[in-house]
């Protein structure tokens, strides 16, 4: 599982990569389950009318309502499903619900509604982070691309509303790793080997604009000779 990664930390990135407006307020380094991170998704004008942009954040720069419009919102790192009926059993739920596994998303109960209403984004990140068990013991290891440019996660989010009360909150879609020249030696031995779907730079577009039976073309897994790893120093 992903469940730990490190945000984008230059403003001038964000327009750079994702030809959206940064983020008017810093971000932690290092995002964990229940954490505030952003993400990209279609401009308001092409979403659902209930649902309001995050006022602290900036449209995408020249966001007008064509099929390109991006625009960047804060959110909690951990899916709250709109069937989720406290604000406290979100706060449970949403910690196992960093990652959404892309073969069954469109059937699992916490992700399907989700993801048939198109709530896909992306995830702007530096790297993600994985243990190496190879030793016998834990080692972190941080994974970025090889060209040391951020990375566009695909994700989906989702808005949660109950009595007055509003989490805005996104999940990282993962693909199967087993075979990955790189990512297969992370993670415990003896489980599925998994790894978060890395968008082209070239399909980000068209991956928020996809009919839903169209998106899940883009869940495969990111070359491995396009990412290098390297073990955290403490």
């Amino acid at each position: 599982m992903s469940v730990h990664y490190e945000s984008v930390p230059t403003a001038t990135l964000y327009p750079d990569a994702f030809q959206v407006a940064a983020p008017t307020s810093a971000l932690e380094r290092h995002i964990w389950p229940r954490k505030l991170g952003v993400f990209i998704r279609k401009a308001p004008s092409l979403l659902d009318a209930s649902i309001e942009p995050d006022s602290a954040l900036p449209p995408s720069e020249g966001g007008g309502p064509d099929k390109g419009a991006r625009e960047l919102c804060a959110g909690q790192f951990g899916l709250v499903p709109p069937w989720v009926k406290s604000a406290s059993d979100a706060k449970l739920r949403s910690t196992k619900l960093v990652n959404a596994r892309s073969e069954t998303v469109t059937t699992s109960t916490n992700f399907r509604d989700t993801w048939l209403k198109g709530h896909r984004c992306i995830v702007p990140m530096m790297a993600f982070f994985e243990d190496d068990w190879r030793s016998g013991k834990a080692v972190p290891t941080r994974i970025t691309r090889v060209d040391g440019k951020p990375m566009g996660v695909a994700g989906l989010w989702e808005c949660w509303e109950k009595n007055g009360e509003e989490i805005i909150s996104f999940t990282l879609l993962t693909v199967n790793a087993n075979s990955h020249a790189l990512l297969h030696r992370y993670q415990q031995g003896g489980n599925e080997k998994r790894m978060p779907a890395i968008l082209g730079e070239g399909t980000y577009d068209a991956w928020l604009n996809a009919r839903h039976e169209k998106a899940k073309e883009f869940m495969r897994a990111y070359p491995a000779n396009w990412l290098t790893a390297n073990p955290v120093e403490k």
